[in-house]
């Protein structure tokens, strides 16, 4: 199966890139190595419906099961136990990364409320990228008459840049939203 953004990545992006930072070796040019979206369910963590809630929402939303993520120590502040379940993460790799970044793109960030652009400042030293949605609506699979409760979602693109700009110049490429 091919995938729309993959072909646009190894046919022009991938030429661009070795152009821009002089890479003498395709192996050389960063690419897309895994998406992971993460949900915390924070003060919610005493019912076991909103957990629940959380994984179909993100079932929806990625279409792959999510796996449930526990507390490795108990926090007291966070009335938290070893063990309990306090959220849930899926891993996108290949096809299915492709397809989400796509969709992510060209149909859910112009859907956020009030969005101006993505902000360079999520950045980490080795290129990869965070988003963070404060309300899940903005996911097109998602209706606001099914949903019980709003819960905010993370999105991690993991990237094998060796720097913020090599990996900034990959998601510009690839059609993110940056703020100028």
């Amino acid at each position: 199966m091919k995938v729309n953004l993959y072909e646009k990545y190894k046919k022009e992006i991938v030429p661009a890139l070795q152009k821009e930072f002089g890479f003498k070796n395709v192996m050389q040019v960063p690419k897309l190595k895994k998406v992971v979206l993460n949900a915390g369910i924070g003060r919610f963590v005493k019912e076991p419906r909103f957990i629940d809630n959380v994984e179909a929402n993100l079932t929806k939303i990625s279409g792959q099961k999510p796996m449930r993520t526990k507390a490795k120590k108990s926090i007291s502040n966070f009335k938290t136990r070893e063990g309990m379940e306090i959220g849930v993460a899926v891993t996108l790799r290949g096809a299915k990364m492709y397809q989400f970044l796509e969709k992510l793109v060209s149909i859910t960030l112009p859907r956020v409320r009030d969005f101006r652009g993505l902000s360079d400042k999520s950045f980490d030293k080795n290129g990869n990228y965070a988003i963070g949605f404060k309300e899940n609506l903005a996911f097109p699979e998602i209706k606001t008459e099914e949903l019980e409760k709003m819960h905010g979602l993370q999105i991690i693109i993991n990237i094998s840049a060796k720097n913020k700009a090599e990996g900034k110049a990959l998601l510009t490429h690839l059609g993110f939203p940056f703020v100028k």
